[in-house]
This record gives C-alpha cells, sequence and structure tokens, in this order.
C-alpha cells in the first residue's frame, strides 16, 4: 500500500515484495495526484526484474499503451474523492478476476465503514488544490470543464 509511485518504486528497486503480491499505488488520480500521473516507472521496474507476470498493481493513476502484465489504472472514484483505495491498508486482501472484470477488496461491510468514519481528508494546497477542485473523475475523462454545448 502506497500513497505515491515514489514510495512503491522504492520498494520494488529493493525487491522488498513476493510474487502473488497486489502492490497498491493510491492519490496519483485527477484529484489525488493531482494530475493522474503516468505509472509506466514502476511497471518498467517490476519487468525489468522479472516479476511483471508475478504480481499485479492497482492504481488510480494511468498507464500508457506500453504497459502490459496485471496493471489495473485509472481505478475510479479515486482515492483522493474517499474511493475505495483510500481504505485498503497493508495485508488486505485483493482479488483480481479480469475475465469476469471483477477488482475487490475482501473486507466486512462493517470494517469498510470504520476504516471509511476513519479516514483523513486528503489535502492539498495552493495551486494544486484549485486544480483538484475542478478536474473531474477519470471516469469522466478528468477534465476541467464541464463538456461540449449541446
Amino acid at each position: 500500500m502506497f500513497d505515491s509511485e515514489e514510495a512503491c518504486v522504492d520498494v520494488v528497486r529493493r525487491r522488498a515484495y513476493k510474487a502473488g503480491d497486489v502492490l497498491v499505488i493510491r492519490y496519483e488520480g485527477p484529484k489525488g495526484g493531482p494530475g493522474m500521473r503516468e505509472m509506466l516507472g514502476v511497471t518498467a521496474l517490476l519487468y525489468g526484474q522479472g516479476a511483471g507476470e508475478k504480481v499485479a498493481l492497482v492504481t488510480d493513476g494511468r498507464f500508457s499503451g506500453a504497459t502490459r502484465g496485471m496493471m489495473v489504472g485509472y481505478v475510479s472514484p479515486e482515492a483522493g474523492v474517499g474511493g475505495p483505495l483510500a481504505l485498503v491498508k497493508n495485508g488486505d486482501r485483493i482479488v483480481i478476476d479480469a475475465e469476469k472484470g471483477v477488482l475487490d477488496l475482501v473486507l466486512r461491510s462493517k470494517e469498510l465503514k470504520t476504516r471509511k468514519a476513519k479516514m483523513p481528508k486528503h489535502q492539498l494546497s495552493g495551486v494544486l488544490e484549485k486544480y483538484a477542485a475542478q478536474v473531474g473523475s477519470a471516469f469522466r475523462g478528468a477534465v476541467t470543464h464541464s463538456g461540449p454545448k449541446k
């Protein structure tokens, strides 16, 4: 569980993960990043270490066309607005079923509610705070306007 790409990269460089792990990078979405950075650096490191097919990566950030393997991006609603990634803790079980299109954090609903109640608000300041206030969800294109006129 990482609150930035840099924190995940540090762990991957040290090879402090194992086959079957799901690496989660949150607060990289349009509002949380803000700006929705590309996660190619960490995926390239994983493949360079021969682990690209042995671990998964889940993020509210984005990927380019060069990304391969079990990499799940653009998760929405993102952690920066209180989406499910904000509730994940190290050691939680995450199930990914690509055939069914399912990404599931395996927790009882009572535990999810408890975590949500205790979750601190993601804080930004200055121009990043202004940008985050204007940008929409990745699900809606991560744009800073209301869309075209009809």
